[in-house]
């Protein structure tokens, strides 16, 4: 549990932060206390000397005992009725001297005395001083305990704290996981998240609304396109069956040129069904998809496409390139584009394709491939329409790009159909008898705008349609000095 784990996380840091404080002051604490508790037996050695010295008895304490340590050896304690406490090593030197200090620890059983040795001059031996620890380490002990207790308490008082504070800060997490798995199990795209904050975790709020606009988009495109598939369909298909049940009924009655009539019916509308059905799988799968976007010589590609026509057609279909005018040196020579190169056949067929249907068959096709600037006209020529394109897909002002336009000399495409003969299935007025799938342009589509192209059509000026698309143009890469 992500809480839990935090609430661990940041306690584990308050407990390394608190012993290490702790450890600091203890040894400061300690060391503090070790020097007074010297200090205090160097100056109660000075004054019982000063004392002796004045030929007087020093007054008794309870956590000092003072004894006179002679040349030869002998104890004598200064406080009458008290035991005589063992003198460390080297203090019978110091009393034989008369000269000299000497400090040290000496242990009575199970309490530790600090102990210094004071030489009183030749021949009088030595004053011991013994000072008990008892107190310091009750002192240590006390510290410790209450360090101890106060480390503990302020552990559990983060923990709780933590818990609480984290919880909170976690809550959106949790609403936006709750909302996530209501959408998983009822596959309801709809569900509103919860609302955004300005923090990492509202940030992800929003990448996963943005994610779930992009899922409800494409269940909506998928489910028209299956509704527009089965209305497509369902013509072709009534026909096969009629004339299907037709011969089946009639089992050799028909007149000969009748039942030629009707098997051509068959195959003409199986035919259509097997264009539909491979541009149905076209536009729902992608299947340039799986290419990368090389730089392509856009007039090269639209003059082998346009040669596969010539051969198929007979048509007339010229190619002419056009460079963007002032656009200066670095937008000479050839019109390249970066595009997947299967895709970019692709929808240069399609246009082609649309120009040969729609226009007259003695009259030729023109396919214009010019480089533009975004926010500069083209000399020479309108513009077909307002372009239309994906995410990302609109021209920046000043960055170079090349068009290719198909040009014919068919009904043209009138300013209300501009956007719509991109659509799925669209149909122009008039058209309706003509064979196809409908999916043509709305395959150029979806193919120029996945590589951040856009698309128009219009009506060219002399009349005619003009459809086409504009492409990223690939610059040269800069010349290394």
């Amino acid at each position: 549990m992500l809480r839990t784990r935090i609430t661990l996380v940041v306690v584990a840091a308050t407990l390394l932060a608190v012993v290490v404080s702790v450890v600091s002051s203890y040894r400061g604490v300690t060391g503090m206390v070790a020097d007074q508790f010297d200090r205090a037996l160097v100056d109660r050695a000075d004054a019982v000397a000063a004392v002796l010295d004045a030929g007087r008895i020093p007054a008794e304490r309870p956590d000092t005992a003072e004894q006179l340590l002679l040349p030869d050896g002998t104890v004598r304690p200064l406080s009458p009725g008290r035991a005589a406490l063992p003198v460390p090593p080297g203090a019978l030197d110091v009393a034989r001297s008369g000269e000299g200090r000497l400090t040290a620890e000496t242990t009575v059983g199970d309490r530790t005395f600090g102990v210094l040795v004071l030489g009183r001059g030749e021949g009088h031996g030595a004053l011991v001083v013994s000072q008990d620890y008892a107190e310091a380490e009750r002192m240590d002990q006390e510290f410790l305990g209450r360090i101890s207790w106060t480390t503990a308490g302020s552990a559990a008082a983060c923990a709780a704290l933590s818990w609480l504070l984290i919880g909170r800060i976690l809550r959106p997490m949790r609403r936006l996981a709750r909302a996530a798995e209501r959408i998983s199990s009822t596959q309801d795209l709809g569900t509103a998240l919860p609302a955004a904050g300005r923090d990492e975790v509202g940030r992800l709020t929003l990448a996963f609304e943005v994610m779930l606009d992009a899922l409800r988009r494409s269940r909506e495109a998928q489910q028209r396109l299956v509704q527009n598939a089965s209305h497509e369909l369902r013509t072709p298909l009534t026909s096969v069956r009629g004339s299907a049940e037709l011969l089946q009924r009639a089992r050799g009655r028909l007149a000969p040129e009748d039942e030629e009539k009707i098997l051509g019916t068959l195959v003409a509308e199986s035919v259509a069904l097997d264009g539909l059905v491979r541009e149905l799988v076209e536009l729902a799968t992608d299947r340039q998809a799986d290419e990368d976007p090389v730089p392509l010589d856009l007039a090269a590609a639209a003059e082998d496409c346009a040669d596969r026509f010539r051969r198929r057609t007979g048509r007339a279909i010229s190619i002419m390139t056009v460079g963007a005018a002032g656009a200066g040196p670095e937008l000479d020579g050839a019109a390249v584009v970066l595009a997947r190169p299967r895709a970019l056949h692709r929808c240069i067929d399609n246009l082609l394709a649309n120009a040969v249907k729609f226009s007259p068959g003695d009259t030729p096709v023109a396919v214009l491939v010019e480089t533009v600037v975004a926010g500069t006209a083209v000399a020479g020529r309108a513009s077909p329409g307002p372009e239309r394109g994906g995410p990302g897909g609109r021209a920046r002002p000043g960055v170079p790009s090349v068009r290719l336009v198909v040009r014919d000399h068919g009904p043209g495409i009138g300013p209300e159909e501009r956007d719509a003969v991109f659509d799925r299935f669209y149909r122009g007025a008039g058209t309706q008898s003509t064979p196809g799938s409908g999916l043509g342009l709305a395959i150029v589509h979806d193919l120029v705008t996945a590589d951040g192209g856009t698309v128009f059509a219009g009506t060219g000026p002399g009349g005619g349609a003009e459809v086409g698309f504009t492409l990223p143009r690939a610059l040269p890469a800069p010349r290394r000095g």
